[in-house]
């Protein structure tokens, strides 16, 4: 049975209503604050899509929650995720080398290469309506207290390379400075920012359109990891199964997709730098202020009955938690293409997805691991990430537990540690103390030739009786050993080497007071965007060799909040009590 097709946002929220999967808050809310605690709410318990119909001082009704679960996401695809990516690789296999029987036997599937592109119309119902510059009319929210100001969350950037004329859609949080000025937070390593990097070689500024709403398959090619130069909007015709239509901008010369619900346009200027932040991002900590381009509005354009989508991020789980599992299921895939080794990868959205991947690994020749972790770090937004795992081939790598015992099992210091001490890494990434940079590492878990395997711990003794310092402790696969303090972690580390009881714990993780040590998403979050490699790993033993630092012995990670972390995201009080209230009213 195929899945119905969604082309604007109005026809994917209607069938969402008839399923009983939409709440139409009709009482008065402030975008400050009380929106993004009532979705919160609603998205931790996999609740309904929320239409906030009466938001204070907007002129639009506000939607969130849109994809906040697995069968949300597809509905809006169109499909499982998965099968999109097999339906691409299976075609390229087959038409690899090309054959007149290899064509015809793809034929179907093929065909809905056609739809990769966009088709030019003279009009669009996204130019329905038309008025000034003033972004206080949208409902823009602010999502959490020490935010630096309300944020447009699901604004679909739309750029374009001013040499190649290339397009790049991508999602970057935009803080609202004033009516017609907000801030874009545009990483350096997305493809808005490079189109705006070629502009300021001709010392041109950069067109822009902002697009809100729309075909629900714009949104996820907006956040999906496609290869650099390829059209998102391209893609999501793709998966729509035909050419998504695109109308002249009002005040631009590029063109704006006709079927959304707003498009904001204007440009970047260049030279024009604004402290932008604090935010509160999926890292479940609050990003540090930097300067950032700015975005000057020239106009605002809108259907009849628009919906202005919006998104909250923060700790694990949140609603782009769905968005990110998809694309990970989509794209995996794919990398075999150029990775034929990679049988399998899972980045893990407890760690932000970038802090930790897996990859199961069909090991071919020594150490094919660490060759396929240096190629992976060599791909696209996979640069990105700060700790990658492989493991063998038959291992699933989104079960942790098997990931765990892998390591436990196989992983020896001496060979299968890599340490990279100065990298790119994600802009929102604190752990270094410099923005954009920090390190990665490695840990090569594929067996061995010899099967020899390791022996780790699977009971130790309560380290609390042996170090007072130790608030608690829970002992993991694989010999990994996490210890919460309040103390210094790196001394507890080393005098945990010293104590005996011991000897088969694998690797020690220290992590502060906070951490629920017993929620196996906290205990992930917790650990894996909290240490940087190079400042906060330590090894039982390390050597000096030639140029090579030699590691060995048990491994320890301070996972501690460092002084220079920013704060962790949390609601106040007030806004709890106010949402707790008025929640028989919403």
């Amino acid at each position: 049975m195929s899945m119905p097709k969604f082309y604007n946002l109005n026809d994917y929220v209607d069938y969402l209503e008839k399923r009983g999967e939409v709440k139409r808050i009709t009482t008065e809310v402030d975008p400050d604050l009380e929106i993004a605690e009532v979705a919160d709410r609603v998205i931790e318990e996999n609740g309904p899509v929320l239409i906030f119909e009466n938001v204070k001082g907007a002129d639009f009704p506000l939607a969130i929650n849109l994809f906040g679960t697995e069968e949300r996401v597809e509905l809006a695809l169109g499909r499982k995720p998965k099968e999109v990516g097999e339906e691409l690789v299976d075609i390229f296999q087959k038409l690899n080398p090309p054959s007149l029987k290899s064509l015809f036997s793809v034929f179907s599937k093929a065909y809905g290469l056609v739809n990769l592109r966009t088709k030019k119309v003279s009009s669009g119902i996204v130019q329905q309506n038309e008025f000034e510059p003033d972004l206080s009319r949208l409902p823009i929210i602010k999502c959490w207290p020490k935010d630096g100001g309300k944020f447009i969350t699901l604004g679909l950037v739309l750029t374009q390379d001013p040499l190649t004329n290339r397009r790049n859609l991508g999602i970057y949080r935009m803080q609202v400075f004033d009516k017609k000025t907000t801030g874009m937070h545009w990483h350096p390593h997305k493809g808005g920012a490079a189109h705006y990097h070629e502009a300021g070689k001709l010392n041109r500024d950069l067109e822009v359109a902002v697009v809100l709403g729309g075909d629900p398959k714009m949104i996820f090619s907006a956040i999906a990891p496609l290869p650099d130069g390829m059209d998102e909007l391209a893609f999501a015709s793709y998966l729509r199964g035909k050419p998504i239509p695109m109308v002249k901008g009002k005040t631009i010369s590029q063109s704006v997709p006709a079927n959304a619900d707003f498009v904001l346009e204007g440009y970047v200027p260049q030279n024009v730098l604004r402290e932008e932040g604090p935010f509160g991002d999926h890292f479940g900590h609050y990003s540090m202020e930097a300067d950032f381009p700015i975005f000057k509005l020239n106009t605002i354009t809108h259907k009849n009955r628009p919906i202005f989508p919006a998104t909250i991020v923060g700790k694990p789980p949140k609603e782009d938690v769905f968005l990110g599992m998809a694309a990970g299921e989509m794209f995996s895939p794919l990398i075999k293409i150029i990775q034929p080794e990679v049988k399998d990868m899972w980045a893990y959205y407890e760690a932000g997805f970038h802090n930790l991947l897996a990859v199961s690994v069909d090991e071919r020749y020594p150490k094919n691991g660490i060759k396929t972790m240096l190629a992976l770090w060599g791909t696209g937004q996979l640069l990105l990430t700060k700790c990658m795992i492989t493991v063998s081939s038959d291992i699933d790598p989104r079960d942790f537990k098997s990931v765990l015992n892998e390591i436990g099992e196989n992983f020896d210091p001496r060979e299968d540690f890599l340490l990279i001490p100065w990298a790119p890494l994600d802009t929102l990434d604190f752990t270094s103390g410099k923005l954009n940079v920090g390190s990665k590492m490695g840990i090569n878990a594929l067996r061995k030739p010899n099967n020899q395997r390791k022996t780790y711990a699977k009971k130790v003794p309560d380290p609390r009786a042996k170090h007072k310092e130790i608030i608690d402790y829970r002992l993991l696969n694989g010999g990994f050993l996490v210890l919460q303090t309040k103390s210094d972690a790196k001394k507890l580390i080393s005098k945990m080497f010293k104590t005996p009881g011991y000897k088969n714990v694998r690797i020690i993780a220290v992590v502060s007071a906070d951490i629920k040590l017993n929620d196996d998403t906290d205990l992930i979050w917790g650990i894996f965007t909290r240490f940087d490699p190079y400042l906060d790993v330590i090894f039982e033993k390390t050597e000096l060799k030639g140029s090579a630092v030699l590691y060995d012995g048990r491994m320890g990670i301070d996972a501690t909040a460092k002084k220079w972390y920013p704060d962790v995201i949390e609601m106040s009080d007030d806004i709890k009590d106010k949402v707790s209230k008025k929640w028989n009213k919403y």
